[in-house]
């Protein structure tokens, strides 16, 4: 059994700015605003950032008196009742950093969010919108004439799109890793909870260590992956003086979540991308890689299902899969000067050890563990050399780095012209993907955090027993990872990525116990919904990175796109490359400003007096690096004697120290998820505890029609799905009514930014004229008409509707069928019913499940209803007559504690 390990939930979720002459008061308060904590920010200082954090947790009514104190005290008169001297700034849910330029410093807060996500009852929020205030007073404020310019720059990175963050699950890391380090050993977590009071005497690690019995629950929170946290720069300067609950880390581009509904057993399907906050810009000012190994347009992208009927890490079922995307490995650019649509590729630096690509693949190693998979889809074949420049050069780079590495952890490279392939009529471009999609998943196999179930022992199939991987005790873990790329990582990119993940998920559903075969086809609900997630997916990177959305989709490659897509391939490679061409350079300087790469500085050259930003983005050409790797062991020594293991996952002394770990009471705030999750304390609605309006496979892709197989794995025909059904114009007009989701939906093609392709394939897929945007339910509002005709098609006869008439009597065969399985279910558990309800409860009241099944593992669970006492039942009763319109007269004592409430509330 796992050790009771929980991720900490961050105690400041909730903020508030309160502002006087001399000084900011930020003061911050867990969700059901029990714990409070407050900054002091000074506002004497005209370029330095003081920040004070008193290191004390405050209850609601000591906050209280702290405020009125600090209103008295800053009043310009004493005793004056008409003034106030503490001001309510500004209202947030996380500080995004603080940053300066050339004058004081900003704080940017976020003002608004939006739940995106929800992975084992923890929230994934989007801002939605932010604050940025300047901290110095204005009687201490020196003003410069390019202030208002760099301001303006910083503010071109939009924080509104597509940055997210969770408040108790680690964005940056992947589910394995995360699931992983709650799965510590209990001895590891005792010597670190020890260590850590012993080494560090911070009065932040001592809170709460002290715990009554064996009541214990071990609290982990684990450093963020820096590579792919977009603000680090930003908190840098406050990291070390403040309480870790203030440090919100923010990633950078896609989440979106959809529900398969498997005959009424929900399952979410969740996309994640990450993109790397490390050698980041826009498409053709950035390619290839720094000299630290950085690759330009790396997205991580991971795909979760989980179980939602079951909300706990614990006791439910997770499975997750991660491949990644980046550019070529190498020195290389492309001029855009030239004003050609595909300018042409040069190798800026001669590298004959590879010593860029080495270090490249060592921090893939060290991320993902072995086999490295690399597949290219540049072209091959050419008239003229254009991409076949950078395949030559990254077959001579992974065959030089190969013969050092030991044969069982070489890195395997695919080459596959995949353009070629998409001109030829007689190939099928998807099938050949499908089997490269195969061979790579088998090699790096999957996470899934349960052990192979029954039924996959007593039927095993050929392809699950040749899954690669490692197998553990609770179940498997993804070693390596599909490393994909083209010329731009954008189009083939994501239909390759999509049908690798489309063969994961056929592995993911089979480990779950939820299909017979590791197989999924195109057509069903459930293959569509999950292209219409990674559409999405590769819309809002192909926008960030590219500056317009997908040319070539899923559709395109199976060559079912209508015709009137063409005409929109056409405006968006035009609008492509005009957004290359004049404003991609502006965006550029804007994500070298907000990641801390450029620091304005007085007396240096400003940001857009630079000619170029290569030496921001190559260190080693400002200094020399201090070592230099060997040509031929170029890797890690550590990562090489763990692999396949990916090494930031093994359990050393290195990595213990990247871990806080904290011991609770079991029901205490920082490690309730479920409070943190249905809220109790607060009046919430079912429609956003439980996102009742998000992307559904039976509302949204199963046909309306009754009588149907509700599968979401059968294959239907084109004219057969849900949204084709709701979105054909052609028959009679219908009023489409746009239902937001819990997925961020791209925008219009009249609002997009623009942009264009230097990828050559023809053939694209978009919706058709009438169809809704991508992330929206159609409701169909139908006239008089239609009304008719459902009352009609309602009067169907019972046969055609249910395949048999219930009024007839049943056979002999069937009755007999269903007294043995009647029987069958009554012989499977004889237990005493007294001992039963003994065992159910635990001494200290809690609730237990008692397994029915003989089988350990697929097991059914049974609960003895908790007894309601007397006093509860009238509470209820009252209730539900209250909603009737009946009120319950007030007592003395209702009235006394709702006039104690209105007087410490408002008065």
């Amino acid at each position: 059994m796992p050790a009771a390990a929980a991720p900490i939930i961050s105690s400041v979720q909730k903020l508030v700015l309160y502002e006087t002459r001399a000084r900011y008061f930020l003061v911050g308060s867990n969700h059901a605003e029990t714990k409070y904590r407050v900054l002091k920010i000074d506002r004497t200082e005209p370029k330095d950032l003081v920040v004070i954090d008193d290191r004390h947790v405050y209850t609601q009514q000591e906050v209280r008196e702290l405020l009125g104190r600090l209103d008295l005290g800053n009043r310009t008169k004493m005793g004056q009742k008409g003034s106030s001297g503490l001001f309510r700034a500004v209202s947030a849910f996380g500080v995004v950093g603080f940053v300066r330029f050339l004058e004081g410093y900003y704080i940017v807060l976020i003002t608004k969010r939006r739940k995106m996500a929800d992975i084992g009852g923890h929230a994934i929020y989007k801002i939605e919108d932010t604050n940025m205030i300047y901290i110095p007073n204005d009687s201490v404020r020196i003003s410069h004439p390019d202030e208002t310019r760099y301001l303006r720059i910083f503010q071109n990175v939009d924080l509104s799109s597509n940055f997210y963050f969770s408040y108790s699950y680690d964005l940056s890391h992947s589910l394995q890793y995360n699931l992983t380090v709650l799965r510590m050993p209990l001895e590891m977590l005792k010597s670190e909870t020890t260590q850590t009071r012993q080494e560090s005497f911070d009065i932040f690690e001592d809170e709460g260590l002290i715990t009554q019995g064996g009541n214990g629950v071990f609290g982990i929170s684990s450093e963020p992956y820096m590579k792919y946290v977009w603000n680090g720069e930003l908190l840098d300067r406050i990291k070390n003086t403040v309480h870790r609950a203030w440090l919100l880390y923010i990633i950078h581009g896609f989440c979106g979540q959809s529900k398969l509904l498997i005959y009424g057993r929900p399952v979410y399907v969740t996309l994640i991308a990450r993109r790397s906050s490390k050698f980041a810009g826009t498409r053709f000012l950035k390619r290839g890689a720094n000299c630290e190994g950085d690759v330009a347009n790396e997205v991580e992208t991971e795909q979760i299902l989980c179980d939602a009927s079951v909300m706990s890490f614990t006791a439910g079922s997770y499975s997750s899969y991660v491949q990644v995307r980046g550019s070529v490995p190498l020195y290389w650019s492309q001029d855009i000067s030239t004003m050609m649509p595909k300018p042409p590729i040069t190798l800026d630096q001669a590298d004959p050890f590879a010593h860029v690509a080495a270090l490249h693949f060592d921090q893939m190693l060290q991320r993902f563990g072995s086999p490295i998979i690399v597949l290219n889809l540049v072209k091959e074949r050419e008239k003229r050399k254009h991409e076949r420049i950078l395949s030559e050069e990254l077959v001579a780079a992974v065959t030089y780095l190969n013969q050092f590495l030991p044969p069982e952890h070489t890195i395997i490279y695919i080459p596959w012209d995949m353009a070629k392939y998409t001109k030829s009529k007689l190939c099928n471009v998807l099938d050949r993907l499908n089997v490269i999609a195969e061979s790579v998943v088998k090699k790096t196999g999957f996470f899934v955090n349960r052990p192979d179930s029954y039924c996959s022992i007593l039927r095993p199939d050929e392809k699950w027993n040749e899954l690669g991987g490692c197998v553990i005790p609770t179940g498997r873990l993804q070693t390596g990872v599909l490393r994909t790329n083209c010329v731009d990582c954008l189009d083939r990119t994501n239909t390759a990525q999509f049908m690798v993940g489309k063969c994961a998920l056929a592995y993911q559903l089979y480990s779950l116990g939820l299909i017979d075969k590791p197989n999924l086809q195109f057509d069903t609900d459930a293959v569509r919904l999950f292209e219409e997630l990674y559409e999405d997916h590769g819309d809002t990177l192909s926008l960030q990175y590219g500056g317009s959305q997908l040319v070539h989709r899923v559709k395109t490659y199976r060559k079912i796109a209508p015709w009137t897509q063409h005409s929109k391939d056409i405006m968006q490679t035009l609008s492509r490359y005009y957004s290359n061409a004049f404003s991609d350079a502006d965006r550029q300087d804007s994500i070298n400003l907000f990641l801390g790469v450029f620091h304005p500085t007085e007396g240096k050259p400003h940001l857009w007096e630079l000619p170029t930003d290569f030496y921001l983005h190559h260190k080693n050409t400002m200094r020399l690096l201090p070592t230099r790797r060997s040509y031929t062991y170029w890797w890690t020594p550590e990562v090489i004697k763990h692999l396949p293991l990916p090494y930031d996952e093994v359990i050393c002394a290195a990595n213990l120290k990247k871990l806080v770990v904290k011991k609770f009471h079991k029901y205490e705030e920082e490690i309730d998820i479920h409070n943190e999750f249905f809220r109790p304390y607060e009046l919430s609605s079912f429609d956003d505890t439980f996102c009742l309006a998000m992307t559904s496979s039976a509302r949204d892709f199963m046909p309306k029609t009754v009588g149907i197989d509700p599968s979401p794995f059968t294959v239907r025909k084109p004219d057969e799905t849900g949204k084709s059904v709701l979105g054909n114009k052609s028959n009679r007009e219908e009023a489409v009514l746009q239902r937001k989701t819990a997925a961020s939906a791209p925008p219009p093609p009249s609002e997009e930014a623009v942009s264009s392709s230097s990828e050559d394939d023809s053939g694209t897929d978009r919706e058709e004229e009438g169809s809704v945007s991508q992330r929206s339910t159609p409701v169909k509002m139908t006239d008089a008409g239609d009304s008719a005709k459902a009352t009609e098609h309602a009067a169907q006869p019972m046969k055609e509707v249910y395949g048999i008439n219930l009024s007839d009597g049943l056979s002999e065969e069937d009755l007999s069928i269903y007294l043995r399985f009647v029987q069958l279910g009554q012989s499977q558990h004889k237990q005493d019913k007294s001992s039963q309800q003994f065992c159910s409860r635990c001494p200290d009241g809690v609730i237990k499940l008692t397994p029915i099944s003989a089988f350990s593992q697929d097991n059914i669970y049974e609960v003895q209803p908790p007894k309601v006492d007397r006093k509860s039942t009238e509470i209820f009763h009252a209730h539900i007559q209250a909603s009737q319109g009946i009120m319950q007269p007030l007592g003395k004592e209702d009235t006394s504690m709702y006039r104690e409430y209105i007087r410490n509330r408002y008065l």
